[in-house]
C-alpha cells in the first residue's frame, strides 16, 4: 500500500467519524417554557406614611390677658367641655354688669308707658304745637312787621303788609297751613298719632326756615329794624327750636311703645342686648376649653403669663384612635379611589399586618421642593391600643382586583419599540406573538388580555427558574 492511499484512507475515516458524531451526539437547543395560567391578580400601589391621631387640636386664648388659673397639665386626660386654663376676668365682670344695666334700663324705658296713654300724649302735643306756633306768629312775627293792612287781594284779607319781598308770600303760605290745622281739629281723635306728630313737625320746620330767612333780611344794612324788633324774631326762633325738641321727644315716646314699630327704643334695646352679648363673648375668649376628649400633648399656659390672642398654648390629641397619613405620587394617584382596601405594616410591630381602607384623597397637590404628591388618609379596620402618633407605616393599597384572568410572569413577556410579545415554538422555530396586557401585581404576574390561550406554552425569555 502506498503512502498516498494511506493518507486518503485516514481522511475518509476522519470524515466518517465527524459525520457520525454530529449525527448521533448533536443536541437540539435547550428551551424553557412557561404555561399560561388562570387565576386572580391584585394591582397595588405602595406608599410610606405615618400614623396620626384621628382628632387633634391646637388651642389658645381669644383675648389678651394674664393667665389666672391652670386646671390641667401636660399628659392629663381632659373631657370635652372642660376648662384647661383661664384668664383674669375682673375687668370683664364690671363691663358685663354695666352692659346688663344698660339693657335693663332700655327694656324698662320701652315698656314704661302704655300705647293708649302715649297716643293721647301725642295728640295733645300736636294741639299744643299749633297753639304755640299761633302765639309765636301773632305776638312776635306779626308784631315785628307793625301795621296790619293786607297781603294782597289774591291771598288773604286783613293781614300785615310786609316789606321783605317774597317773605310776605311765605307768611301767607304759613297762614294757610295754620288755617288747615284749624279745619282738621275735629278729626284729631281718629288720626294716627304718628301722622299728627309728623305734620306738626313739618309745619314747625317750615316756620323755622321762614324765621331764619326773616332774621337775615332784618339784619341787612338796608333795613331799619330796631333792636326791639330783632328781639321779637329771636324770641320766636327760640320758641320754634324748643317746640321741635318737644315734637322729637313725643315721636320717640310714641314709636317706643307702638306695637310692631321699629322704634328708637327698640333699637336701644337691641343695642343694649348686643352689648351684653359682646361682653359675654369676650368672657368665652378668656378660657381655653377642650373641644374634644383626649390627652394634652402641649401645655405652655402658666399662671401669671401674659397671653396673646391666637397664640397656641395647648395641644391635645383625641381618644378616638389613629389613622395613617401618606403622600401618593402623581403617577399613582390616578389609580387610587376611595374605599380601596389597604394592608399596613408598622416598623414598631414587625411581622404584623394591619388592614384598613382609603377614606380621603386630597383634591389638590402638595409641592415639596418641586416634588408633587397628593395626601391620602387611611383608616384602620380595628383600633389598637398600642398605636401611637408618628409611627412609620408601610402601606400597600389594593387598587384593582380581578379573578379568573389569564396570567403570565413578567419575565416571559418581551417589550420593545414594536410592541409587546410572547415567543412560542412552532415546528422547532421561535415565533413571536403580540399580546395585550392588563394589570400587574407586585409579585411580577401580569394579566394577559389577548394573544394567548389558557395552558399555552410560551418561552421563558428571562430564563427564570420554574
Amino acid at each position: 500500500m502506498t503512502i498516498k492511499k494511506i493518507s486518503i484512507g485516514v481522511v475518509v475515516v476522519v470524515a466518517i467519524s465527524m459525520g457520525g458524531y454530529f449525527t448521533f451526539f448533536r443536541h437540539a437547543p435547550a428551551y424553557q417554557f412557561v404555561s399560561v395560567e388562570q387565576g386572580s391578580i391584585i394591582q397595588t400601589v405602595s406608599v410610606t406614611g405615618n400614623t396620626v391621631p384621628i382628632k387633634s387640636v391646637s388651642l389658645g386664648f381669644q383675648n389678651t390677658g394674664t393667665v389666672a388659673r391652670v386646671y390641667h397639665e401636660l399628659g392629663d386626660y381632659v373631657s370635652a367641655g372642660e376648662i384647661i386654663a383661664e384668664l383674669n376676668t375682673a375687668n370683664l365682670s364690671a363691663a358685663l354688669q354695666q352692659a346688663q344695666g344698660a339693657y335693663d334700663a332700655a327694656v324698662a324705658s320701652r315698656s314704661s308707658t302704655s300705647l293708649p296713654e302715649v297716643a293721647t300724649q301725642a295728640r295733645n302735643t300736636y294741639l299744643s304745637a299749633y297753639t304755640t306756633l299761633d302765639t309765636l306768629l301773632i305776638n312776635d312775627v306779626d308784631t315785628f312787621f307793625g301795621d296790619a293792612t293786607v297781603y294782597g287781594p289774591q291771598l288773604l284779607i286783613n293781614a300785615p303788609m310786609y316789606n321783605f319781598g317774597d317773605l310776605s308770600k311765605e307768611r301767607a303760605v304759613i297762614t294757610n297751613e295754620m288755617r288747615t290745622y284749624q279745619q282738621s281739629l275735629a278729626g284729631v281723635a281718629s288720626t294716627d298719632p304718628k301722622t299728627l306728630l309728623a305734620r306738626a313737625t313739618a309745619t314747625t320746620q317750615l316756620i323755622a326756615s321762614f324765621l331764619d330767612k326773616l332774621a337775615v333780611a332784618a339784619n341787612d344794612t338796608n333795613t331799619s329794624a330796631t333792636s326791639a324788633q330783632l328781639t321779637l324774631l329771636s324770641t320766636a326762633r327760640t320758641g320754634v327750636s324748643a317746640l321741635l325738641a318737644t315734637l322729637s321727644t313725643a315721636q320717640d315716646t310714641y314709636l317706643r311703645n307702638s306695637v310692631g314699630a321699629t322704634s328708637l327704643a327698640d333699637a336701644s334695646v337691641a343695642q343694649a342686648r348686643a352689648g351684653v352679648a359682646a361682653v359675654e363673648a369676650n368672657f368665652q375668649g378668656t378660657k381655653i376649653v377642650a373641644p374634644i376628649s383626649g390627652t394634652l400633648t402641649q401645655q405652655d399656659a402658666k399662671v401669671g403669663q401674659l397671653a396673646s390672642p391666637g397664640t397656641p398654648l395647648v395641644s391635645m390629641i383625641g381618644s378616638g384612635g389613629f389613622e395613617a397619613d401618606a403622600g401618593a405620587s402623581e403617577t399613582d394617584i390616578g389609580k387610587i379611589t376611595l374605599g380601596d382596601k389597604v394592608m399596613i405594616t408598622l416598623d414598631a410591630f414587625p411581622n404584623e399586618t394591619f388592614s384598613g381602607s382609603v377614606f380621603y384623597i386630597a383634591p389638590s397637590e402638595t409641592n415639596t421642593q418641586g416634588v408633587v404628591s397628593y395626601q391620602i388618609k387611611i383608616s384602620f379596620d380595628k383600633s389598637d391600643p398600642r398605636l401611637k402618633s408618628g409611627l412609620t407605616a408601610n402601606i400597600d393599597i389594593q387598587t384593582k382586583h380581578k379573578d379568573a384572568v389569564l396570567i403570565l410572569p413578567q419575565y416571559a413577556i418581551l417589550q420593545n419599540d414594536e410592541g409587546t410579545f410572547v415567543e412560542t415554538l412552532v415546528n422547532n422555530t421561535v415565533t413571536r406573538k403580540p399580546v395585550a396586557l392588563g394589570i400587574q401585581d407586585q409579585k411580577g404576574s401580569v394579566e394577559i388580555l389577548s394573544g394567548v390561550t389558557l395552558g399555552e406554552q410560551v418561552l421563558n425569555i428571562g430564563l427564570k427558574s420554574q
